[in-house]
């Protein structure tokens, strides 16, 4: 189990928010309802389009976000344009003092899954909106695309190398969700340093071509370079100039036990196979063969047959392979105890608190996800597997202790394992497990 971070190591987040979180605030202090007893739900109502599932991804992050939401002198000097003195002294003292369940990172999720619920009296809980919102879309999005690739791999080695595509603060959280996912390593530092990530990384084609000289270019000399530095177990970009001729000096330069070569560009398939032959026919039978440039999950699924070990996956696995966000909202849906739904057109919220379990067959097949009220009776169909999936995660403003990356990374792992066969097709489908809402 891992810990979050004390707050003395969280950066500050209160103001990582939209400004009508403190108006509202402001407005509810001044008229008595600020204090009024409520649930947030937070959940998506349907899935990006053709997607079977997704990933909860981020709410470590959050829980870390929590522990700095703070309004101290440089954060009330923003709010103090807008807001008036009695809010502001409310904010000074600020502490969320409520309580949060949700489903643990690295568990699947379908729409109306209620990922996570969120109590307290309605001063404090409006403000969580943005910054719980903005986590968990974007790194739910990276994780559930994650996924995909993963399973679309098989097994093979998938290293995150998304960094130079997305911001420069998204970076570390997107690896960080894609090693959620099942990916293996990132080529970003940050996230290693942060999230204990393993790094990987070699060189660019910069590199080959620096060692190029008015002679003409000495790709043995880059190579030379690179396995005096980073050992004989490195790989070698073969494809700055002939990919034929620089698998040849590869293995020339590094000898047959070279760990192995990357290929960057062109017909990855038909390469991949003709790169794989050449060194065999050299003896570096035991070289593994690196794709990476553009792909997704749909390419990578294109080359399973292919003698690819290993894929470098950056573009696509940063912007969420065509879905940059989950969808996620964050809505009331009690006060007092009462049930309060929205009713407006395609945006419809479900009223009262809500709690949620997911229903297998004995060979642990999911079949269904049941959503029922948080004071009901918990679902029990005969002869099935029921499974609850919220877990506390904060009481009383106090964080509860975690599972770690690790444990979350497994957690993924099983559920991908229990989704129906068809739920794991690339193809646009239906969610791959029905959600049913008990009144």
């Amino acid at each position: 189990m891992a810990t979050v971070s004390s707050p003395d190591a969280v950066a500050g987040t209160a103001l990582l928010t939209d400004q009508y979180e403190l108006t509202m605030l402001a407005a509810a202090l001044a008229d008595g309802s600020a204090q009024r007893r409520c649930t947030f739900e937070l959940f998506a109502r349907r899935l990006p389009h053709g997607r079977r599932y997704g990933v909860v991804a981020g709410t470590g992050r959050l829980l870390e976000a929590l522990a700095g939401f703070r309004f101290g002198d440089a954060e009330l000097a923003v709010a103090e344009t807008f807001l008036d003195r009695n809010t502001l002294e409310w904010l000074r003292g600020f502490r969320f003092t409520g309580d949060i369940d949700g489903y643990p990172e690295g568990e699947l999720y379908f729409p109306g899954s209620p990922i996570l619920s969120v109590r307290g009296t309605f001063g404090e809980c409006v403000l969580l909106e943005t910054l719980a919102l903005s986590i968990l879309n974007h790194d739910t999005a990276v994780a559930s695309a994650a996924a995909r690739m993963v399973s679309a791999a098989d097994g093979r080695r998938m290293i995150e190398m998304g960094s130079r595509r997305t911001h420069e603060l998204a970076a570390p959280a997107s690896a960080r969700a894609a090693y959620l996912a099942g990916f293996d390593a990132t080529s970003n530092l940050e996230a290693v340093r942060r999230f204990h990530v393993p790094g990987a990384g070699t060189s660019a084609h910069a590199f080959t071509l620096l060692h190029s000289g008015a002679d003409g270019a000495h790709e043995a000399a880059a190579f030379r370079s690179q396995i005096e530095a980073l050992g004989i177990g490195t790989t070698l970009l073969v494809d700055t100039f002939d990919i034929t001729r620089g698998v040849a000096t590869a293995i020339e330069v590094a000898g047959p036990e070279l760990g192995g070569v990357r290929i960057d560009s062109g017909d990855l398939g038909v390469l991949a196979r003709q790169v794989r032959s050449q060194l065999d026919e050299l003896g570096a039978t035991n070289t593994r063969i690196v794709v990476s440039g553009d792909l997704d999950e749909y390419a990578i699924a294109a080359l399973r047959a292919e003698p690819v070990d290993a894929y470098g996956v950056g573009t696509s696995l940063v912007t969420g392979s065509g879905a940059p966000t989950a969808g996620m909202v964050y809505k009331l849906v009690e006060v007092d105890g009462v049930p309060v739904a929205k009713r407006s057109s395609h945006k419809e919220s479900r009223g009262g608190t809500k709690r949620a379990v997911r229903v297998a067959r004995s060979t642990g097949t999911i079949v269904e996800e049941i959503v029922y009220p948080a004071a009901g009776e918990r679902p029990a169909p005969d002869g099935l597997q029921v499974r609850d999936l919220q877990v506390p995660l904060v009481r009383k403003g106090e964080v509860i202790e975690q599972p770690s990356l690790t444990e979350s990374r497994k957690l993924v792992a099983s559920g991908l394992v229990s989704l129906p066969w068809e739920g794991l097709k690339l193809s646009a489908g239906d969610p791959a497990v029905p959600t049913t809402f008990v009144s």
